[in-house]
């Protein structure tokens, strides 16, 4: 197998499983685990994947559009429900939170404990639908522009957040490295940095795929975290230099 057809292989599987690693890699394709290390360096000076430790990740572009909504607010994969029950053990009883339009922040929802008395306060439509008839959960969805995918981040909803004052927010991103917390938009990023500047704990949740990363719009600085929550199939690397700002990294572990 030439050089070439072999890197076409590597990008079809990325593609397909989101991580590959290159001890597997070396054994797929009888190969030394040197070579492997060659073609992925290649591959990333080309722009189609992104190196990681033991392996590779997709390439991310540095501005993303959001994934579908049957994607976006769906069940979630095991890694992303780890990551979601962990986060919700930091909630105590009467406390307020904010929870986002993020497909993790969905997540979270089907873990809060029964019965458990809150104030969520949210900009996602679907996630307002979602609490509506939990009675012993008090729901305030912020006012503003609705956008097609039923959240709100306008400068009416920056004004909005304003008003209150959270125990705990959830923080997500496209992209989450030491150098801070992207999202798609400046609109996003602003408001992102609002619902901060009014939150007393701050816990970001990031899948694997997101540590590391960056993107186009910054919402906030790695440091304004009190805690990232990620999965176990996350970098070492990103978390070790994400741990070197002083922030602490929690790993939640699929069972």
């Amino acid at each position: 197998m030439f050089a070439e057809e072999r890197r076409e292989k590597i990008l079809t599987l990325l593609n397909e499983e989101k991580r590959v690693f290159a001890k597997d890699l070396a054994e797929r394709f009888q190969i030394s685990i040197d070579s492997i290390r060659r073609d992925l360096t290649i591959m990333e000076d080309q722009g189609l994947l992104k190196k990681t430790h033991g392996g590779a990740i997709p390439s991310t572009k540095v501005r993303q559009a959001p994934p579908p909504p049957e994607i976006r607010y769906g069940e979630g994969t095991p890694q992303g429900n780890a990551i979601a029950k962990l986060a919700v053990s930091y909630i105590r009883d009467n406390d307020t939170v904010f929870i986002g339009s993020g497909s993790l922040s969905y997540v979270l929802l089907k873990h809060l404990s029964d019965q458990m008395p809150l104030t969520v306060v949210t900009n996602s439509m679907r996630v307002a639908d979602a609490l509506k008839e939990r009675e012993w959960i008090d729901t305030y969805l912020i006012g503003g522009r609705v956008k097609p995918s039923g959240n709100i981040t306008d400068v009416l909803a920056n004004e909005f957040v304003r008003q209150f004052k959270f125990d705990v927010s959830f923080t997500t991103g496209g992209g989450i490295s030491e150098e801070g917390i992207f999202v798609a938009t400046p609109e996003v990023g602003a408001f992102g940095r609002a619902v901060s500047a009014a939150s007393r704990r701050r816990i970001g949740i990031a899948m694997h795929h997101s540590l590391g990363n960056e993107g186009f719009a910054k919402a906030g600085r790695i440091e304004d975290l009190d805690l990232l929550i990620t999965d176990e199939d996350a970098d070492p690397e990103a978390i070790e230099r994400i741990q070197a700002l002083g922030i602490k990294v929690v790993i939640a572990t699929a069972r």
